[in-house]
């Protein structure tokens, strides 16, 4: 059976992109999943800090040329994806979050609210009380949330998942791996993750 693993933050508009379409491809192709919450500003610090030049000093015409690509890929997909005020956004507490819903077995809902939440919505999704609507949302105890995602291996796992996509040559949101090695990053690279998915099925 082939096999995908999908390394995410849910601060990235690409990755929810990617996010809403991921499941389509998998159904498609019948491959065995593995969700990996990250950490994408620890990525960023450690293997591409050129992310925040881009930021600081945009390129004028490749900065419209984005706003127009991503809403032509958000209509394409069927999300919203707005400008929200609080970009970037601190994503250690909703990642956190996202590790404890996974282990609740609810890390697509919970996932997917926090998408739409930050980009449709435009809310700050690392305030407690956004994190805690949108557990009772998706029915998680936001308590036993609260609690558990300040946990050692919490914390661990979201480090280890953030070190582990570094290590094995990834750089952002989302990065796939089909089997183990043969690595794919970005929505538009999905056409591609489908391909090989299917061809090792």
């Amino acid at each position: 059976m082939a096999r995908l693993e999908f390394f995410f933050d849910c601060s990235s508009p690409w990755t929810y992109l990617a996010f809403s379409r991921i499941h389509e491809v998998i159904e498609r192709t019948g491959a065995e999943v593995e969700w990996r919450p990250v950490l994408v500003g620890g990525i960023f610090n450690a293997v591409n800090d050129t992310v925040y030049e881009a930021r600081a000093n945009p390129n004028p015409v490749k900065g419209r040329y984005y706003v127009k690509d991503l809403a032509d890929w958000a209509r394409f997909c069927g999300v919203r994806i707005g400008n929200p005020p609080v970009f970037p956004v601190r994503a250690i507490d909703p990642m956190r979050a996202a590790l404890v819903a996974q282990e609740e077995g609810k890390l697509i809902p919970f996932s997917f609210a926090l998408f739409e939440a930050y980009w449709g919505d435009l809310f700050d999704i690392s305030r407690p009380e956004t994190l805690a609507s949108l557990s009772e949302k998706v029915g998680l105890d936001w308590e036993h949330i609260s609690s558990r995602m300040v946990a050692p291996e919490i914390k661990d796992r979201l480090r280890f998942n953030t070190e582990e996509v570094m290590a094995r040559g990834g750089f952002g949101s989302p990065t796939m791996f089909v089997n183990g090695t043969d690595m794919y990053f970005g929505n538009d690279r999905l056409p591609l993750v489908e391909a090989a998915l299917a061809a090792r099925s």
